[in-house]
């Protein structure tokens, strides 16, 4: 299998294989980018915002996927990397699902839901499967934008912040602290109910993005020839280790089930008195520690590191320097470690390939 934006597509594949067996080739698996030599530079314009406000209107979204190919011809993929488009309507989507209706940020870099649940009881956790409803506007563009990208490039699984995160996002971040005091049986009934639509998501994404013969990449630059992603749940920083045993741990544990390989991304240091619980959850096979903004970078809590990996854990390492790979990467079991980086050129991402190889 080929792609022509990465004609050296089955030995990434090798590497990856490795990686998700906790082995090593020659090196640590490296994703690194850079600027391709002589090419000039074009924006990404693929972004969840544009993407979502591109669902109604099929050939505002072909041009969106004719602009990203534009994009990839600009790009050095090196190593382990991956040309791939992120096609979703952003952290929110999952919760569209269920009647929440979504906007975009004042920001323009991400997108949001509009919290619609005043009573849980009132609540019924149906997905809206209509024709014209989110969930198959973004099978449409899935199916299409697999079909646009064969051979050339892939499209990642989505952005998926099920579980708790819809929760939070169907009532509102505080109101669903109250709830969890006040009504725990009946959030845990909407949990339950939001779940169930979990596994038929992914069949329907793997079967429209074509990943059955391609395999599957996250939003993260990992992929895996089986099913991949990445799972997550960043409301767990608003609450206490024993709400996070009830409702978010089994949660995680059925939705890791749904895949063959998992990252976990585990954001903010609020996270980190989960950690051992998440750490549990044998079927997680990569952390994604992300310290927050305004907290030292991953390259400053090794420590941490280090006890993901002493329990069996592989790293996404996605914030060191070309330089600090080099020079730290020896503290780290490098058969569990996938780095991440974009090089300021083509010949600085080469050397730090043959740095590593040289040096194991």
């Amino acid at each position: 299998m080929t792609l022509k934006y990465k004609p050296d597509f089955e030995t990434t594949r090798k590497y990856f294989d490795a990686f998700w067996e906790k082995q090593m080739i020659n090196r640590p698996v490296v994703c690194v980018t850079a600027p391709k030599k002589g090419a000039k530079s074009v924006k990404n314009n693929f972004t969840n915002v544009n993407i979502l406000n591109a669902k109604e209107d099929p050939e505002r979204f072909r041009r969106l996927l004719a602009d990203f190919e534009k994009y990839v011809q600009t790009i050095a993929y090196l190593g382990e990397s991956l040309p791939f488009a992120c096609l979703d309507f952003g952290p929110d989507m999952y919760a569209s699902f269920f009647g929440a209706t979504m906007f975009a940020s004042d920001s323009v870099t991400t997108t949001w839901v509009k919290p619609l649940v005043t009573d849980w009881n009132a609540f019924n956790g149906q997905p809206d499967l209509s024709e014209n409803g989110t969930y198959n506007r973004y099978m449409s563009m899935l199916k299409m934008a697999a079909q646009f990208s064969e051979g050339k490039f892939l499209i990642s699984c989505p952005d998926c912040h099920s579980n708790l995160d819809a929760i939070s996002a169907l009532r509102g971040p505080q109101n669903m602290c109250y709830d969890l005091m006040d009504y725990p049986d009946e959030v845990e009934h909407a949990l339950h109910a939001i779940q169930e639509l979990y596994p038929r998501f992914f069949d329907d994404v793997v079967t429209c993005g074509n990943m059955e013969k391609l395999g599957s990449i996250g939003w993260c630059p990992q992929y895996s020839s089986g099913r991949f992603a990445v799972v997550e749940c960043d409301a767990i920083c608003l609450i206490s280790p024993a709400q996070a045993a009830r409702y978010v741990i089994p949660a995680l544990a059925d939705e890791c089930a749904v895949h063959d390989h998992v990252t976990f991304h585990l954001d903010g240091k609020e996270a980190l008195v989960h950690l051992d619980q998440i750490l549990q959850i044998r079927e997680i096979d990569v952390i994604q520690w992300v310290p927050g903004d305004g907290n030292p970078r991953t390259i400053e809590w090794m420590d941490l590191l280090k006890k993901i990996q002493a329990a069996g854990k592989g790293l996404w390492i996605y914030d060191w320097t070309v330089e600090e790979i080099k020079m730290r990467f020896k503290e780290l079991k490098p058969e569990g470690v996938c780095f991440s980086v974009h090089a300021h050129h083509e010949d600085e991402a080469e050397e730090l390939l043959e740095y590593l190889e040289k040096h194991m």
